[in-house]
């Protein structure tokens, strides 16, 4: 079904029984250091595109020079698909006149710009930064929930798509539930080709972060976000894929050695944390993540935390630590 179609280069297409279908690669600018975006558009017995960039109007241009290479307008597209919620993938869905905006449910809230939501999120951020460690008079100044609202559309999704879901239009693509990186992540599988697109699950260079998100109802326990991350990677081991194609940087075609490696290093950085504890210490996660990013968490503090509380939640389901509460703040210890 799916057949790499840079915008800026070439222009190919494959088959997909009867019907000739063509993908596109748009590569849309954020201003993120993650770099451009990918957006795929597909033409099948619908015209979909999946993903749709930052908010920005250097993204805006981006998607229109490549809709106008392709051969359309923004008024042709039928559907925008979201590969996830987070606001380098759902800037402009509002950009579509005529489109339905699909996606898994937790985008909704999002694209709603809801109220009670975002104040949901930073109640639960507030928690969460406390529970870790955080003094009082830092935590405000760490909740960024609202900061980057500016970069998320405003069209709501008009239906949910939820897991193993045919895509309309694209017989045999399939969404599959893929979290960890983001309480929302599909990918979307061709049962013929074996091609997919892959979001943000598996990238050629950056290895995911497993962002620390609410759930999507509240009172619900924290997710744990790295280990819905391994299962999701496994999910993906285990599909023949021919081809993926990534939202950031280069499509995939050997992505076992990739997954491998991705393992790999996770379990090396969990141990080396684990070896930054002694054996009878009291440890809390921001003291762990001082310890395992000392150059860089005072500047990105929201993702130095999310991915050592990751390695915390990999260690402990190895059995290498436990962990207590005392006042409310979370210390982990060694078991062995």
């Amino acid at each position: 079904m799916l057949k790499k179609s840079k915008m800026n280069t070439d222009s190919n297409c494959t088959n997909m029984g009867d019907e000739e279908v063509k993908v596109h690669k748009i590569e849309i600018p954020t201003p993120y250091k993650v770099g451009d975006v990918n957006a795929f558009l597909v033409k099948g017995e619908a015209l979909t595109i999946f993903d749709v960039g930052p908010k920005t109007q250097e993204a805006y241009g981006a998607i229109e020079q490549g809709l106008k290479t392709a051969g359309y307008t923004w008024q042709d597209v039928e559907q925008v698909v979201l590969t996830h919620h987070h606001p380098d993938h759902a800037g402009w869905t509002d950009a579509f006149p005529h489109a339905e905006i699909m996606g898994h449910e937790y985008n909704d809230l999002w694209l709603k710009h809801d109220e009670d939501f975002l104040t949901y999120h930073e109640d639960f951020y507030r928690q969460n930064l406390f529970e870790s460690g955080l003094p009082g008079g830092i935590i405000e100044k760490s909740i960024q929930v609202r900061r980057e609202m500016a970069w998320v559309g405003s069209q709501p999704l008009t239906k949910i798509i939820n897991d193993g879901d045919e895509i309309p239009g694209h017989p045999g693509l399939k969404a599959i539930e893929t979290l960890g990186h983001a309480r929302s992540h599909f990918i979307f599988y061709d049962e013929a080709s074996h091609e997919v697109i892959g979001g943000d699950l598996l990238l050629e260079k950056i290895t995911p972060n497993p962002l620390i998100e609410p759930p999507l109802k509240q009172g619900e326990p924290r997710a744990k976000s790295q280990l819905e991350y391994n299962a999701s990677l496994e999910i993906l081991r285990a599909l023949p894929v021919s081809t993926m194609y990534t939202g950031h940087g280069a499509n995939l075609t050997n992505i076992i050695p990739l997954i491998d490696a991705r393992k790999v290093r996770l379990h090396d950085q969990a141990l080396a944390l684990y070896e930054m504890m002694t054996k009878t210490e009291e440890i809390t996660p921001l003291e762990a993540t001082k310890r395992m990013y000392p150059r860089v968490y005072e500047h990105q503090f929201g993702l130095t935390l999310s991915k050592t509380v990751g390695l915390l939640d990999y260690l402990e389901s190895l059995h290498k630590v436990t962990t207590f509460k005392r006042g409310g703040i979370i210390h982990y210890i060694r078991i062995t």
